[in-house]
């Protein structure tokens, strides 16, 4: 269902319309957890980071970059060598052009910003490859400590937006899908989607499980920042709005709550367009299974941008991260702009850190 011409609705299509139409003069609060798992090191399964080292810092310099305009970690933005740059870009031109306040939160993050953040206390998760991501009282921790942030976040704003920062985090997002039952096909920031790989992996962790109690779920093969959203969805989403800014990540973290227990009415799943349109996954019809949950992807039109580096996430690059398409879709409802005003915003930050 196309709301506007930068706007289309999926999963409960007529909630996403009533959570638009509704939120235009609420106060948004974007939230940022950032994490790893050693998944991310296995060669081939990200597009994130030029090498092994700079993986361990992605997260953090995302967070420095939304927080400065520069990173304190790494010298440069993160940006692939021919001028792809991270989606944090696309977030912080959304949430700098609106006005939308934002908060760090380290669920498990390798490396810690050089910034004021929430620490949780919540590792590192390991390579499910190998071994379980998390011990059962590691897991059942995440989920703790995300329902103590989600609720006190939740008091501040009507609307919390949460997004993440995890490389490798479509490979564990899988997994758990999968463990959980539900028919999952997940997308990629590589235009070329490395689905035998990502399959072998998840069937190699999914082997180990005896269980499908969800806490074994995300323990055995998932990752700290599923574990932590969910608990931030399920609390937050008791008493306000919550969006789930990303894409077959944060349906990760909706399959999770679905079996926990969260407030789908007062939730909603935000996205671009390129997740939506990518043939590799089935973002839309996974929502449809999991939850009758409300959910809706903008098209920042990127594809008209002058430069190529921007371009490219509609070509199949990147796609999303770094909660990009809830920010985007948080700056529409707040301003009234469109995605033409967007692209040209997002052009001058793209300029900015380029030189």
């Amino acid at each position: 269902m196309r709301y506007t011409d930068d706007l289309v609705f999926f999963g409960n299509s007529a909630g996403a319309s009533e959570f638009v139409q509704t939120s235009k003069d609420s106060r948004f609060l974007f939230s940022l957890a950032i994490s790893y798992t050693e998944t991310c090191e296995i060669p081939g399964i990200t597009f994130a980071g030029a090498d092994a080292e700079l993986l361990k810092v992605t997260s953090a310099a995302d967070a420095e970059y939304l927080y400065y305009g520069n990173c304190k970690t790494i010298d440069k933005i993160p940006m692939t060598p021919d001028g792809k740059p991270t989606p944090a870009l696309l977030t912080r031109t959304a949430l700098l052009s609106s006005g939308i306040p934002h908060v760090i939160v380290d669920a498990g993050s390798k490396i810690a910003p050089k910034l004021p953040y929430l620490n949780t206390g919540v590792s590192p998760g390991r390579n499910i490859l190998m071994e379980p991501a998390m011990s059962d009282s590691e897991a059942h921790h995440a989920v703790d400590c995300g329902q103590m942030v989600g609720s006190t976040l939740a008091a501040m704003t009507d609307c919390l937006v949460i997004g993440e920062s995890i490389p490798g985090g479509t490979t564990t997002a899988l997994a758990v899908l999968r463990g959980l039952g539900f028919k999952a096909k997940v997308s990629s920031s590589m235009a070329d989607n490395p689905i035998a790989l990502k399959s072998k992996i998840a069937n190699a962790a999914l082997a180990r499980l005896s269980s499908k109690d969800p806490y074994k779920v995300v323990a055995g093969v998932g990752d700290p920042m599923i574990a932590f959203v969910t608990g931030m969805l399920i609390s937050a989403s008791a008493t306000g709005k919550v969006m789930l800014a990303g894409g077959t990540q944060m349906a990760a973290v909706l399959g999770l709550a679905s079996i926990m227990g969260f407030n789908d009415k007062n939730t909603i799943l935000g996205t671009t367009l390129y997740v939506l349109d990518d043939h590799s996954a089935n973002i839309k019809d996974l929502v449809s299974e999991i939850s009758d949950v409300s959910a809706v992807s903008v098209d920042p039109g990127l594809e008209n941008s002058e430069f190529s580096g921007l371009q490219a996430y509609s070509e199949g690059f990147v796609k999303e991260g770094v909660g990009a398409g809830g920010a985007i879709i948080s700056y529409m409802i707040k301003t009234g702009c469109t995605s033409a005003r967007f692209l040209e915003l997002v052009q001058k930050e793209y300029g900015r850190i380029s030189t």
